[in-house]
């Protein structure tokens, strides 16, 4: 690895041989119910010891990418970031034995006395990764993802301990928020050397370090929110487990209408039709389910735009459903769009295809996400089924060339399934 010290291109070698720890939606809950100052210590352990191995699997992937795209300049940049990151937390104290020891005592060891934690089942995700991985795939592997802590006297340090590691963590967030946006300059570049579409081996590259970040994001996310004490009746950290599905579908619809009204400088913006069950609701990430809604809903909407005009009196309405199964939410987005040729449907899943006009960012852009244009990157598609898939749902297009597209949106109310993890 150019660029670094041979020890720590050592270390992060070493790291990356180690399997990495998927953990379920319903365990986060679980464990992060009500949680003590000790059980927050041994989670911040367990992220201590599985964000470096996570980091380390992406930096050695980075590293490795063929064709030189793992020379284009906003590749070393991300890759810079990711041992940035490694750095910092192989170099972030240990706890000292005195803690650790007090911790240990009031860990909750016998089976009777200690809370289970919920079973987790592999995410069916998982068997297209291993299909389309590198070499460098180590399967993942369970263990406990904490170790319940009675709300036992604890000195000082435990919750000193655990401030100044959720500042860290909070530093690593920040630096990592313009990863998206940054890889995606990077795959521009390399595109302009290669001129033609993106080789097979990169597209399931792009998955997998997506896929990947937002694991890490999560867990991160999760640590933060879990240490800031301010209960919700609904949170546990950034999961609300009592997300009502028709509030964030409405979200996404006024976000969309109005981006969509703002692009195209509309004084008519399509209407958008919602048929959900009133008071239906389930565990899940709210940002998660808003963020996927709102790239279908723009997707469509754009859509209905370009086929129509922006000057059309009306518009045909676009359709949202969401249906309740024993096992699935399924949120269906139709509209009228003008539909898909077959023989493009197979690109609708890959990084970069796009119809519209990709723009132009700083190369010092920083959001988390796309927040400019309406449309460009050929990203929304490819992210919002990786968001799916990572808690065991999924995304599917069905489209009618000359009328229109329907999306359907599976999202796992069982929450058991753990991260798809590569």
């Amino acid at each position: 690895m150019p660029g670094i010290s041979k020890e720590l291109a050592t270390k992060i070698a070493h790291f990356a041989r180690f399997p990495q720890t998927g953990v379920s939606l319903r365990q986060m809950v679980e464990f992060g119910q009500n949680p003590s100052q000790g059980t927050l210590l041994r989670a911040a352990q367990f992220l201590h010891d599985e964000l470096p191995v996570r980091l380390a699997h992406r930096v050695v992937e980075l590293d490795s990418l063929p064709d030189n795209l793992n020379q284009m300049p906003s590749v070393l940049r991300v890759k810079r970031m990711y041992i940035e990151s490694f750095n910092e937390l192989i170099n972030f104290p240990r706890v000292p034995d005195r803690i650790k020891n007090a911790v240990k005592n009031a860990t909750v060891h016998g089976s009777t006395e200690r809370r289970q934690l919920p079973e987790s089942h592999a995410n069916p995700a998982v068997n297209e990764i291993i299909a389309s991985t590198s070499s460098h795939w180590i399967p993942s592997i369970q263990h406990r993802y904490h170790y319940e802590v009675k709300p036992a006297e604890l000195p000082v340090e435990v919750s000193e301990y655990n401030r100044s590691f959720v500042k860290a963590l909070e530093r690593i967030k920040r630096r990592h928020d313009p990863v998206v946006t940054t890889l995606a300059h990077g795959v521009v570049e390399y595109k302009q050397i290669q001129k033609g579409p993106l080789d097979a081996s990169v597209q399931h590259f792009l998955d997998r370090f997506y896929l990947s970040r937002i694991g890490i994001r999560m867990l991160i996310g999760q640590q933060i929110e879990l240490n800031q004490h301010q209960k919700h009746p609904d949170y546990v950290g950034v999961i609300c487990t009592n997300t009502k599905v028709a509030d964030i579908v409405q979200d996404a619809i006024d976000n969309a209408r109005f981006i969509c009204g703002d692009y195209y400088m509309l004084m008519n913006t399509p209407e958008i039709e919602l048929h959900c069950p009133k008071h239906l609701s389930f565990m899940y990430v709210p940002s998660h389910l808003h963020h996927m809604l709102f790239e279908l809903l723009k997707n469509s909407l754009r859509a209905v735009v370009e086929l129509y005009g922006d000057e059309a009196d009306s518009y045909p309405p676009i359709k949202v459903v969401v249906a309740e199964g024993s096992e699935d939410i399924t949120i269906k987005v139709s509209d009228e769009g003008g539909g898909i040729p077959r023989s493009a449907m197979n690109h609708v899943w890959t990084y970069m295809y796009t119809t519209a006009q990709t723009p132009m960012l700083d190369p010092e852009f920083d959001q988390s996400d796309f927040k400019a244009p309406l449309a460009g990157f050929g990203y929304g598609l490819p992210l919002s089924r990786l968001y799916a898939r990572y808690f065991g749902g999924d995304l599917k297009l069905i489209s009618m060339e000359g009328y229109g597209t329907d999306a359907y949106l599976h999202l796992s109310r069982l929450s058991d399934n753990e991260e798809p993890l590569a």
